[in-house]
């Protein structure tokens, strides 16, 4: 019967990278060693990288973005917002420890 009611409920949509990884990552709490923050903060970007990001926003911002770097300028920002949890992470750890000091 519960099966039944589940087909008739109204469809929700599913959850965004985003979510999923706010979710895995936790960024509000402080439960990593100060090695391993420091660690993460090591994870940047490599120059070219930044470059090529720089660029498909101008492309973006000019309206000549093509299919495929669309898709490759997404990659980019989900790996960034991944990056970015990480960072929020670490940093929320090496403040707690620095206070606690």
């Amino acid at each position: 019967m519960k099966s039944c009611l589940m087909a008739t409920e109204p469809h929700t949509s599913p959850p965004s990278e985003a979510a999923i990884l706010s979710r895995l990552i936790r960024p509000e709490e402080d439960t990593l060693t100060p090695e391993q923050a420091e660690g993460l903060l090591r994870f940047k970007f490599e120059q070219r990288d930044l470059d090529r990001m720089h660029e498909l926003a101008v492309k973006n911002q000019d309206g000549v973005l093509t299919p495929q770097e669309r898709v490759e300028m997404e990659h980019y920002r989900n790996v960034a917002f991944l990056l970015d949890l990480m960072h929020s992470k670490a940093r929320r750890t090496l403040k707690k420890l620095r206070t606690v000091h």
